[in-house]
């Protein structure tokens, strides 16, 4: 017997937790369960031949979102080629109507809905002619947490299975090979306390937690790992305070400066204590993201959302102050009662809390979800294929939604990049607001033609200079200053855009200023050994608003990326 768990990721760095919890779960069958990882950027064909090539009597797709296009062309092929293995299908996507998806797929055996491990053992039970409690061979019909084909051709739909002690589920990290350049995703609790009417997670309303020993002994295997990133899948992390004081308090005490540890919060739960310790801590050890969706209030009451957004601005800003932590904001398109001009507003309320990332996501409306029983009621109109993505509202119209999608190029490349972010922060003042700032940058890219063209990050600032010099701004060539200060806060570009103008700083005054830093180190103290020569590939200067700054790229900020800046203005004249 050979079954394989099939996941079909976004990426490559992606893995499937849900693929090796179920494995894990289902141990005594660990040698005949096999995983098979794919992305969305291989071919049907190539994982139709590879399998082929396996050759299992059982395939388990784990179903979501983003690969379930993917799986429905697969479905059609397998009988063809693979006429005797059994379909099973299980995830989020196939979970919320089950029966209709096995009529849907008649080569399709059966579907596990909801919390899988306990059903997936008895289901691989199932497949080995293990007995059930009665002492007969166990039968589709004593699983619990299936909907299956019975003899008939109609789709039966058994109990759902009770929830599961998460500590029951085996750590699933021990072999850290097959996971080598990938991101780890984690999970310490189930359920979300929340009732979000865009979201599946609310339907779950059996919050659990991982055994807090458990946690850390599995923390600490990470941390001594040195896994670069874990991802904590958590639906809201903090929304108990001693489990998270637990987390942050562990990982804190315990740090090596290699594991950075990502976090779904509630910005307006964080407490004074939590706070407190978030400040204190190395910074990118932790990144916290942060779904705020809407400012406006009447908005977040209709989606079923408990927020005070004054806490959530004033804790983002504290944990700012710090400069230690990378904060993920999200904003939501196209939920019911935010028109054009509220989203708008909603943008700069978010933007002004200068988040390291501002993401502008889009309404997918789930089936199952409260959203999507709100339709008609809404006037929501959205994509029949995945991800089911928002067309219009009855605020909102697709001529809107086009144009956000625009904005939120422009909030990608401008803003997300952090290429650009000295330049954006001084336009601004020259904009009513920062979302009239990006609607505005949005217009010129496409009343040029901008739009569904691949930019090098060179042609970026020029195209960025171009939109500045036309705008309409008192002294555009200020501009060329602060360009000039991000393209080198990142890169020590070596050949000039004629765009920045000649270089202020003479070859004779830099020639001279490392010549007498090889000797005396008065800046660059750990470069000793270095000569003049290899200081000068590793270093810049740069005139910047009649200072003269040194630009060090051995030393970066560890959540822009930006080089070390020193201001070295009078260096001919420095002490030493």
């Amino acid at each position: 017997m050979k079954i394989l768990l099939t996941a079909i990721n976004a990426k490559y760095i992606h893995s499937n937790l849900a693929v090796y919890s179920l494995q894990a779960y289902a141990r005594r069958y660990a040698d005949e369960i096999e995983i098979r990882e794919y992305t969305i950027n291989q071919t049907v064909d190539e994982i139709l031949m590879d399998l082929y090539e396996e050759q299992p009597d059982v395939i388990c797709f784990s179903c979501y979102l983003w690969n379930i296009t993917y799986v429905e062309l697969l479905l059609a092929e397998l009988p063809k080629v693979l006429p005797e293995a059994k379909l099973w299908l299980g995830g989020p996507e196939v979970s919320w109507n089950a029966a209709e998806i096995l009529e849907k797929y008649p080569m399709i055996q059966g579907i596990m809905y909801g919390e899988g491990e306990e059903t997936f053992l008895e289901l691989a039970e199932y497949f080995h002619g293990q007995e059930a409690e009665n002492g007969q061979e166990k039968q589709l019909a004593d699983i619990k947490g299936i909907a299956y084909r019975n003899l008939s051709g109609g789709a039966t739909v058994n109990e759902p299975q009770e929830v599961l002690d998460l500590s029951t589920v085996p750590f699933v990290y021990e072999n850290m090979d097959r996971f080598k350049n990938r991101i780890i995703y984690y999970e310490s609790s189930r359920g979300c306390p929340f009732s979000c009417s865009y979201c599946l997670s609310s339907i779950d309303k059996s919050l659990r937690f991982r055994e807090m020993e458990l946690v850390k002994r599995e923390l600490q295997f990470f941390i001594d790992h040195e896994v670069p990133q874990v991802k904590f899948v958590d639906r809201t992390f903090n929304c108990r305070h001693d489990h998270a004081m637990a987390v942050w308090s562990y990982i804190a005490e315990h740090d090596r400066g290699k594991t950075n540890f990502h976090f779904e919060v509630a910005a307006d739960l964080l407490n004074e204590e939590e706070i407190r310790l978030i400040r204190s801590m190395r910074p990118g050890l932790i990144q916290l993201e942060i779904g705020v969706q809407s400012a406006n209030e009447r908005t977040i009451r209709e989606i079923r959302r408990t927020m005070d957004i004054e806490k959530v601005r004033e804790n983002v800003s504290r944990i700012k102050e710090k400069k230690n932590v990378h904060r993920h904001l999200d904003l939501i398109a196209g939920l019911p009662y935010e028109n054009y001009g509220s989203f708008a507003a909603s943008f700069d309320e978010v933007y002004r809390m200068r988040p390291e990332q501002l993401q502008l996501g889009f309404l997918k409306v789930l089936k199952g979800s409260l959203m999507h029983e709100k339709t008609k009621e809404y006037a929501l109109l959205y994509q029949d294929r995945p991800p089911y993505e928002v067309l219009s509202t009855r605020w909102l119209s697709y001529g809107e939604i086009i144009h956000l999608k625009k904005v939120e190029e422009m909030v990608e490349v401008y803003y997300n990049s952090a290429q650009f972010a000295n330049t954006m922060r001084e336009l601004e003042k020259e904009f009513p607001s920062p979302f009239a700032m990006y609607e505005s940058l949005a217009s010129y890219y496409e009343s040029e033609g901008l739009f569904g063209v691949s930019h090098s990050r060179i042609t970026r600032y020029e195209i960025l200079y171009r939109f500045i010099s036309g705008s309409g701004v008192k002294n555009p060539e200020e501009y060329q200053g602060w360009l000039t200060l991000d393209l080198y806060l990142r890169d020590n570009v070596r050949n000039r855009p004629e765009f920045l103008g000649e270089d202020k700083v003479s070859k004779e005054e830099a020639a001279a200023f490392y010549r007498k830093e090889a000797q005396e180190h008065a800046y660059l103290r750990e470069y000793d050994g270095y000569d003049g020569r290899q200081m000068r590939k590793m270093t810049h200067l740069e005139q910047f608003r009649g200072r003269l700054l040194l630009f060090d790229y051995r030393h970066r900020d560890p959540l822009t990326g930006d080089a070390l800046v020193l201001d070295i203005t009078g260096w001919q004249d420095a002490d030493i």
